[in-house]
This record gives C-alpha cells, sequence and structure tokens, in this order.
C-alpha cells in the first residue's frame, strides 16, 4: 500500500504544525508523513525524500485544502512535480478536502442544542468560485441541521461580520462559529473576544475525509497502473 502525506497550506502559528501532524496520526494509515507548502517543515520534496529512505516506491498526496483557489490548481501539482522528480517517488495526489456533503456532516456535528446560527469562517480567496464554494457548505450545512448558516471569510471583514451578527442575538453565544480550519491559524486568533461562541479548528474531526481521499486516489491509480 502507497504512503500517505497529508499536505498543508502552513502558518505561521507556532501551533499550526503539531495540529497537522496530529490530523496526519489520526488517520490510522502508516507510513504516513506530514508536509507544508510554504511556513513550516518539511516542505513535500523533503518528506518525499523521508518515505524513499525507507524504501516506499509511492505515497499518495492529500491536500488539506477547502476549495479549488490557486494554492490548489497551482501551488500543489508545482510542488508534486518537484517533489517525485527529486525523490523518484511515485507520487498520486488526491483530491482536497472541499466542500461536499462529507465536510458538511463535519461541519454540523460542531452544532450544539440552542445554537441559532452559524457561521462558517473561512480563510477567504480572490478567487470568487472559491467563496461560493464555502457558502455553498453553509447552505449544505443548513439543509443537514435546519440551523441559519452563513459564511464569512477572515481576509474579507468576517471578524466584523461576527461581531454584527453577534450583536443581533441578546444572548450571543447562540451564534457558533465552525472555523474552516484545519489546524491553529493566526486568522483565526484574530476572532477573540468576538460575542459569539467560537468553535476549536476541524483538527482530528477531519481524519476519516482524509483517509477516504487516500483510499479513492489510491484505487484510481491502481486502475490506471493496472497491467493489460
Amino acid at each position: 500500500m502507497p504512503a500517505l502525506i497529508t499536505l498543508s497550506h502552513g502558518s505561521r502559528h507556532p501551533g499550526a504544525a503539531a495540529g497537522i501532524e496530529e490530523l496526519t496520526r489520526a488517520t490510522g494509515l502508516r507510513p504516513a508523513r506530514a508536509a507544508h507548502l510554504e511556513f513550516n517543515e518539511p516542505d513535500l520534496t523533503t518528506a518525499a525524500l523521508e518515505l524513499a529512505r525507507l524504501g516506499e516506491t509511492d505515497a499518495v498526496v492529500v491536500p488539506l485544502l477547502f476549495t479549488q483557489g490557486y494554492h490548489q490548481r497551482v501551488d500543489v501539482p508545482r510542488a508534486l512535480a518537484d517533489a517525485s522528480h527529486t525523490s523518484h517517488l511515485s507520487l498520486h495526489l488526491a483530491a482536497g478536502l472541499g466542500t461536499g456533503e462529507d465536510l458538511a456532516r463535519v461541519v454540523a456535528s460542531r452544532i450544539q442544542p440552542g445554537d441559532a446560527h452559524v457561521v462558517i469562517y473561512s480563510v477567504g480567496s480572490s478567487d470568487a468560485a472559491a467563496n461560493a464554494a464555502i457558502r455553498g457548505l453553509a447552505q449544505r450545512t443548513f439543509a443537514l441541521t435546519g440551523v441559519p448558516a452563513t459564511a464569512e471569510f477572515a481576509t474579507r471583514g468576517g471578524r466584523e461580520g461576527i461581531v454584527s451578527l453577534g450583536c443581533e442575538y441578546t444572548n450571543p453565544a447562540r451564534v457558533r462559529v465552525v472555523p474552516l480550519f484545519v489546524t491553529e491559524g493566526l486568522l483565526l486568533d484574530r476572532l477573540e473576544g468576538v460575542p459569539a461562541t467560537v468553535d476549536r479548528p476541524l483538527g482530528t474531526d477531519l481524519a476519516t475525509l482524509v483517509a477516504d481521499r487516500f483510499y479513492h486516489a489510491r484505487r484510481t491509480a491502481q486502475e490506471v497502473y493496472a497491467p493489460c
């Protein structure tokens, strides 16, 4: 069976890398390594080289990204090509985490009795389609739970939007903010003090999704390379 490499964006937050390592372990897949596009070590090439030294010949790379923004479309394929060329490992790119029904169920599992409104708090993108995908996730979450759900974006006034929403409620704690963050992040820290209940990052709640992406990519690779 191929190895697993999870590939995060990376963060300057001091607790971010540990969260990615924890999620990678929680998948239960072995051998497994965590890698990062920027800010943290190891990068994808270093992780691939380490697996090659252990005798691995191929690995599935699961990007820990939610949308088809620039990082998914450009940075990930570039990093994959560089890592494969340097390590001589056969690397198979899995789908990212996405914003589909399985992720909506993860978000919905965070909602508690008494919650009046759910805010999905995402980094945000310059790509309008990526932001629309997050709004679609909010709609799917509402369909699953019946609790009104909207999206706010950290890089597009998200904190102010949450403050405004929280102030509409006599009990702001009934506004639940579910961060669309795999791990800790500086943009998430900006929410300190908002009039709402701010959840922890999704973290190990995503382990099943990561494993699903791994197995699907493995099956696809077997079909592509099966002898005639």
